[in-house]
């Protein structure tokens, strides 16, 4: 992988279509970011290199929709949550394949790439969720 790609939203959404999730990792101070952007948002700089996260992190909050967005209406009613990955970064996505009482705060929680992209108008943003690491 180069770290010749620039660093994009559009970029991370390219390296999720090939289940891969990165993040841009600051040159000169380390941060990582998560999405990844242009200019460092603690040092300022422009140098990055994409890094590989491990997709694998704890449930902070989630919530239950009844009402979706009509690309979603038949998934409903559906659990999204905000996992922190080990990495310390936090991301955002559905929770598949437990059911809605088993989910619990503080769970772990593997980002899936099983579930391929949803049928879209640009940008066609490539489709994850988090499965539990402990069935």
């Amino acid at each position: 992988m180069s770290s010749s790609e620039p660093f994009t939203i559009e970029q991370f959404y390219k390296f999720l279509s090939t289940n891969k999730l990165m993040a841009g990792k600051c040159v000169k101070c380390g941060k990582i970011h998560l999405p990844p952007r242009p200019l460092c948002s603690e040092c300022f700089s422009r140098e990055f290199t994409w890094i590989p996260l491990s997709g694998k992190g704890k449930l902070l909050t989630y919530t239950i929709i009844h009402v979706a967005p009509t690309q979603f209406q038949a998934l409903t009613p559906y659990a999204v949550g905000i996992v922190e990955l080990e990495e310390g970064l936090k991301i955002p996505g559905m929770i598949q394949d437990i059911t809605q009482e088993q989910i619990r705060i503080g769970m772990e929680l593997m980002l899936d790439f099983g579930t391929g992209i949803l049928p879209q108008n640009w940008p066609a943003w490539c489709r994850y969720h988090f499965i539990s690491l402990n069935p």
